[in-house]
């Protein structure tokens, strides 16, 4: 992760707990997590839009409790299962919201990446996406975090509090998904 790179974590748990340092803390912690929260966000709901406002959730909900934050994880850690749940609340209360199935659901994620103005992809990326969609929400989760952010399952294992094998599995699964999900749309 970038905080490896620019930041010792327990460095920046201190500043982040030290109220004369934690405005300035928390500006690092944005600057460092900010892309790539946001990334993991998206690949979720899709929307532009719907994803700045669950990264400002997440931060705000990090803002909130850091001076709970024991260190029993990293930090990056904590700021992703924030984010993870923040996207998985979200979806379930739009499902909710919308008295839409979960198949209705998946057709309108589908329809909102054909008509994305924020995506310069070409048709496989486009695809890719649109495979992406059908998946379960929690299995979506683990084939981004695995395949975009390439994060060994023992950190996704961290962040979701599953196993590393219902991990693994899951995510065999989800490429199996994605496969038939080609071959059936060609």
């Amino acid at each position: 992760m970038a905080e490896e790179k620019t930041l010792d974590n327990s460095e920046l748990v201190a500043r982040l707990q030290d109220p004369s340092t934690c405005r300035a803390a928390f500006g690092d912690l944005i600057r460092l997590y900010s892309e790539p929260l946001y990334r993991q966000i998206r690949r979720m709901v899709q929307s532009h839009d719907d994803a700045n406002d669950l990264l400002q959730n997440t931060f705000m909900k990090a803002w909130q409790n850091i001076e709970n934050f024991r260190g029993d994880a990293k930090l990056s850690t904590w700021l992703y299962k924030i984010a993870s749940n923040e996207s998985l609340t979200f979806l379930e209360k739009e499902r909710k919201r919308a008295g839409i199935s979960i198949d209705e659901q998946e057709t309108n994620l589908i329809n909102t990446i054909e008509a994305d103005t924020h995506v310069d992809g070409d048709a496989l990326e486009k695809k890719l996406r649109q495979a992406i969609v059908t998946l379960p929400e929690k299995q979506r989760l683990v084939f981004n975090m695995r395949y975009f952010d390439e994060m060994k399952y023992e950190k996704m294992s961290e962040i979701l509090g599953t196993s590393v094998g219902a991990l693994k599995a899951s995510y065999h699964l989800a490429v199996k998904k994605i496969e038939q999900f080609f071959e059936s749309n060609d």
